[in-house]
């Protein structure tokens, strides 16, 4: 039995037996069949569909045309699974993808492996679980269904690319806690890719470099953070930021000590490290002792005054 492969990362693109199927090329049959796959979880009415793809109509034109635009949709799906079902489970008053059909979709294993490490920092991620990212993350060929911009799509596209960053940002931070550091590098370069202005990515790859033994590129990291910064929000890096590049160049950032203490899943940032919290505390230090001082001086200054009176 031939499998149906959809892909909707990217552009739209239906297979049957290693073979594309060109019957789907009719827009409204495309927009129809992925909205449908996008929410396979449950069944969508038929007048909100109607309403939906076809919005610029009257309410009887609609209906009119989801039902011819269903029933091409159907006849194609026929031609090519004529032993099997269509995929879709037809009622009156809804639709819905028939869930126990054997099929594949890139999306629905994307979101699946998602849902497997949501909630784990990347550094407390296992082997397996890293693979199953790294797989994940190869589907993302595209953002969904490019050149499309209905509403609904425009949101699912959004929603769906950051679950893709977020991925990202775990493997980045397993790759660094494992001493990965090229992939980590190329991992950091596929979230540029799509958020030029992604600050902690930045900061990521700037401890990346520098632990791999590339200070030079580290500090070029910095460089290219400040402009980004710049040209899409005309605001300079955070204090966080800053601080991590004055440790790069005075050449004093240690490898960093994971520990169980949490961390946002969604930021994955490591925990301070030894030279981090060493470098803090001289700080506060320096400036108990100016404080220090201050008071002595402010001491002296009244007993002159008292002495004087």
């Amino acid at each position: 039995m031939n499998q149906t492969n959809i892909f909707l990362f990217g552009r739209f693109c239906l297979e049957c037996g290693g073979q594309k199927l060109l019957n789907f090329e009719n827009r409204k049959i495309q927009e129809l069949f992925c909205y449908l796959l996008l929410y396979r979880t449950r069944p969508l009415g038929r007048e909100k569909l109607a309403s939906l793809l076809w919005g610029d109509c009257s309410t009887t034109q609609s209906k009119r045309y989801l039902r011819q635009t269903l029933w091409q949709l159907q006849t194609g799906l026929d031609q090519h699974n004529p032993n099997n079902h269509t995929l879709l489970r037809t009622e009156p008053e809804w639709l819905q993808i028939d869930l126990t059909c054997h099929f594949w979709l890139d999306v629905a294993q994307f979101e699946e492996a998602y849902h497997q490490v949501q909630g784990i920092v990347g550094q407390k991620l296992t082997a397996e679980q890293a693979d199953t990212l790294r797989q994940a993350v190869r589907l993302y060929s595209g953002d969904l269904l490019e050149n499309w911009y209905q509403d609904w799509c425009i949101f699912e596209r959004e929603r769906l690319q950051n679950m893709y960053l977020i991925m990202l940002d775990k493997l980045m931070s397993y790759c660094e806690a494992h001493q990965a550091y090229d992939e980590g590098i190329t991992y950091g370069g596929q979230i540029l890719h799509c958020d030029y202005a992604r600050e902690r990515t930045y900061r990521r790859l700037m401890r990346i470099y520098y632990l791999s033994g590339d200070r030079t590129g580290a500090l070029r990291q910095y460089e290219q953070c400040v402009a980004a910064l710049e040209k899409e929000l005309n605001i300079k890096p955070s204090a966080q930021t800053t601080t991590l590049f004055e440790s790069i160049r005075a050449d004093a950032l240690a490898q960093p000590v994971y520990t169980p203490f949490p961390t946002s899943p969604l930021t994955d940032e490591p925990p301070p490290s030894v030279t981090d919290v060493i470098h803090h505390l001289h700080q506060l230090r320096q400036t108990l002792v100016t404080a220090q001082r201050q008071v002595e001086k402010d001491i002296e200054a009244i007993r002159s005054l008292e002495s004087t009176s």
